[in-house]
């Protein structure tokens, strides 16, 4: 977790020529601006939302009801981050086909195996050009957090809460956000477990800065 300005914040881990809007099952983490603990708290091993975490939570449902690309596997909200499974899967989208460039193999789209588990396959994959690609991870991350910050900001002035609105200069979340390519079924399953064992472990998180 690196610092800037003597705040945290989560470095970039894009994989370099990855095209964020292939077919494939990513494991994503979003965190609160300076890791504050305002989605709720861990109670018996249990995450009992706030009335923003429950906001969240919403917004965040709703994203994969209005993606027909998007669909989600496991997730947890924690007190100041959230973990996800989610993947991408365009029916018929010409990105799943072997793009013939003559060298730049990186791992892409996926297989199923017996037990109903992605696997991603090793093919060529055109490079990710520098621009937020549509029906991608960035912009559903992008999406998400917009109207997070929204329906926030209609809360805190429904009930006339004494602290900034959230915008630009002031986020809710931590402006970039961490995420790995899933790319067979035991590291699927090992991501799984950790986020469903997730709230259990709160106390020695790493995330958890009351610790």
């Amino acid at each position: 977790m690196d610092k800037y300005k003597n705040k945290y914040r989560i470095g970039s881990h894009r994989l370099r020529n990855w095209d964020y809007s292939s077919n494939a099952l990513y494991f994503l983490t979003i965190v609160t601006q300076n890791r504050e603990c305002i989605l709720g708290d861990i109670i018996a091993g249990e995450i009992k939302l706030s009335e923003m975490g429950k906001i969240v939570e919403n917004e965040f449902l709703k994203s994969f009801a209005i993606r027909n690309e998007l669909f989600l596997h496991e997730y947890i909200i924690m007190p100041n981050h959230l973990h996800m499974i989610v993947e991408i899967c365009h029916t018929g989208n010409e990105s799943n086909d072997l793009i013939d460039n003559g060298d730049n193999v990186q791992p892409h789209g996926y297989d199923v195996e017996p037990n109903g588990r992605a696997v991603l396959q090793w093919q060529s994959i055109k490079p990710n050009r520098p621009v937020r690609l549509p029906k991608s991870i960035s912009s559903f991350i992008a999406g998400f957090k917009s109207g997070v910050n929204t329906k926030i900001d209609d809360y805190i002035d429904e009930h006339h809460l004494p602290i900034p609105k959230y915008n630009k200069q002031n986020h809710f979340f931590q402006p970039n956000y961490h995420d790995h390519i899933v790319r067979n079924g035991f590291e699927y399953q090992r991501i799984a477990d950790y986020i469903i064992q997730n709230p259990i472990v709160w106390e020695n998180d790493k995330l958890n800065h009351k610790k």
